[in-house]
């Protein structure tokens, strides 16, 4: 029983962070500081890490955490930075959720 446990935790992390590595060739900023999209449209920074969850309850591609942008809690997903105006791209790396120490 032991061993399935374990080949099952490897199997979850490779898909993750295989997830990630896709992701981040799609454009998005996933793997350290990303920007993200609050279901209400606010875009923010946020530390989002594959297999790492300090800030936030993840649920597979989206993440629910506190927004900083309207203080209130939310689902979160990844933007492209690309497919951003200069100003929605500087809006959002100014503005980040609470920082880790």
């Amino acid at each position: 029983m032991q061993r399935s446990r374990r080949k099952a935790a490897l199997l979850l992390a490779a898909l993750d962070i295989g997830s990630t590595l896709v992701a981040r060739s799609r454009g998005y900023g996933v793997g350290g500081n990303a920007v993200v999209r609050c279901r209400r449209g606010h875009l923010f920074t946020t530390l989002w890490l594959p297999l790492v969850s300090v800030k936030s309850l993840r649920l597979g591609w989206w993440r629910i955490q506190r927004c900083p942008v309207g203080r209130h809690w939310t689902v979160v997903v990844p933007v492209k930075e690309s497919a951003l105006t200069g100003r929605e791209r500087r809006r959002a790396h100014a503005r980040h959720d609470v920082r880790l120490p």
